[in-house]
Order: C-alpha cells, then structure tokens, then sequence
C-alpha cells in the first residue's frame, strides 16, 4: 500500500483525515464517537475529518444501532451520525481508512485498486490495540455486554491511533 500523505484543505492548512468502516451501522458510529471525543478533549479536533461509513449499502441515511447508542450514552457520548457507503472519492481524501474485521478490509483493499493512486491507508482499528485484539467482532447477535466490549475497544485503539497520529 502506498506510503500515506498529509491532505491539503481550501486554505492549505494540512489536515489529517480518518474514516471508519464497519459492516453495518452498529460498530463504526462507536468508533467515529469515541474518536471525536477524545479528539476533542485533546483539543486537536480541528486538524481532523472523522467520519463513518460502511461498506454496504444496507442501512443507508439509518441512525446507528439502539444499543450502540445506549451504550455510547452510558459514557457521556452523543452522535447525530446517518449510515453511509464508503465512496471512491473517500479514497482520495481521506489519509486513513480504519476498518473492523478481514472481510472488510478485504473489501477496502479491493475498492481501493478501482482508484487510480488512493491517498487512504487502510489498516484494521484493532492493530492500534494494546491488547493485541486486531478483530472488532460486530455484535448484532450480542446483548449490551458486547457493545460495551466494543467500546471499550474502539476507546483503546482510538487512543493509541491518536498518540501515534498527533
């Protein structure tokens, strides 16, 4: 994959850009949160694009999964995210495309190859883990325990991807 590279907005202030893709609307809007709040705690909210998509289009214009929200509320955690499919256009704007599992970025990296020169690194969230947990298993067929497991995720990998991305 091609060395990832800075973007440029209207002003030419460099900006760092990120994307999360899941499979469907449960996991990504967590990490999308978790990523904006810390982002912003950190006061580098600014310097950052942060959005979510997947890479269906199954749940398009849809609010995220109840229980991802309830869990997202538990922690202080608000988002007004509508499901969206990963575009072309966001592989060239974007310099990083996190994703959850094999399959999709199996899929990024084929949607990736219909781009001449794609600016995005796709890497899977989980790799910035701490914990060495590289898979986010989607927990559609779980309780509130696994969205919580989820989150609790995203906030390590978010972290890390943060420190090692300032």
């Amino acid at each position: 994959m091609e060395e990832s590279r800075p973007c440029q907005n209207s002003q030419g202030q460099l900006q760092r850009h990120f994307l999360c893709l899941a499979i469907q609307n449960r996991m990504s809007p967590i990490a999308e949160a978790v990523f904006r709040k810390m982002a912003t705690d950190a006061g580098v909210v600014d310097k950052w694009i942060i959005d979510s998509g997947a890479t269906s289009d199954w749940n398009i214009g849809s609010a995220p999964d109840a229980r991802g929200l309830a869990c997202l509320s538990t922690h202080g955690i608000e988002t007004s995210h509508r499901a969206r499919q990963v575009t072309k256009d966001d592989f060239m704007s974007f310099q990083y495309i996190l994703c959850m599992d094999e399959n999709n970025l199996s899929e990024l990296n084929r949607k990736a190859k219909t781009v001449k020169n794609p600016a995005a690194k796709i890497e899977l969230l989980g790799s910035y883990d701490p914990q060495k947990q590289r898979i986010i298993k989607d927990p559609y067929y779980g309780c509130d325990e696994d969205f919580e497991k989820v989150y609790e995720q995203c906030v390590r990998c978010c972290k890390a991807f943060l420190e090692a991305n300032p």
